[in-house]
């Protein structure tokens, strides 16, 4: 309906007709909405009086000096639900068992996609990944593969730690090609990927003999080098 303003004359009929009438009747015969009407009379901070709001026009469905609407309709302390004790899915006569999903059933877009456990897929970030359970969440049911031949042989990867590759060939999984190093210096290899070629070999070598050394270091004192330490000889 196109913006209409209000005449003075309006306003009035509104001030004295709003408080005690149905609002849609008034609407009515001043061709407006409910809403037009209900806007205005808020604007000019009219309400309805006690006397319509208790009469059956306001369809409050009161009771005389009660002022909790639908009191009559409400469920009564004890009232036992009509359909106590029937069980779902299945309880319903006709054909709804039909068209009920069975238990590990699979339709639609979720039977496309499905995958059993055993399947091999190439994640984002390229690494060779298998599905391993039907648990959720859904992320846990993958896990890298080279993780899982690492952990076959070493046990779970420590706090803190990665397994990475020696080479940086993400689909070379052989354990010969794997190695636990500590997340600070995963990091730091990551950045040096970012590096010229020149000074990526230099910093990747400097770190190869650190381990070395380490390694050297540890045999001498007497100490066993953590499982998995391979150590990288130059």
């Amino acid at each position: 309906m196109p913006r209409k303003f209000w005449t003075a004359e309006e306003r009035e009929i509104l001030r004295r007709r709003y408080p005690h009438e149905s609002t849609r009747r008034l609407a009515a015969d001043l061709k407006r909405t409910p809403t037009m009407v209900y806007g205005k009379a808020a604007e000019l901070g009219l309400r309805k009086t006690a006397e319509y709001l208790a009469s059956p026009e306001a369809c409050r469905l009161r009771r005389e000096g009660d002022m909790h609407p639908g009191k009559d309709f409400q469920f009564k302390p004890g009232h036992v639900p009509a359909n106590k004790g029937l069980r779902r899915p299945g309880y319903a006569p006709g054909r709804m068992r039909e068209g009920q999903f069975k238990k590990g059933e699979r339709r639609g877009r979720a039977a496309e996609v499905y995958q059993p456990i055993g399947t091999e897929r190439i994640s984002r970030d390229g690494y060779l990944e298998r599905k391993i359970n039907e648990e959720r969440p859904f992320q846990k049911r993958w896990r890298a593969v080279h993780l899982l031949e690492w952990e076959e042989t070493h046990g779970p990867v420590p706090p803190g730690h990665a397994v990475a590759f020696k080479n940086g060939d993400k689909t070379d999984i052989r354990l010969d090609n794997l190695e636990l190093i500590t997340r600070a210096e995963l990091m730091r290899r990551n950045i040096v990927h970012n590096l010229p070629p020149e000074l990526k070999t230099v910093i990747q070598l400097s770190g190869a003999l650190k381990r070395v050394i380490r390694r050297k270091a540890r045999t001498t004192n007497g100490e066993e080098p953590p499982a998995g330490s391979t150590g990288s000889s130059l």
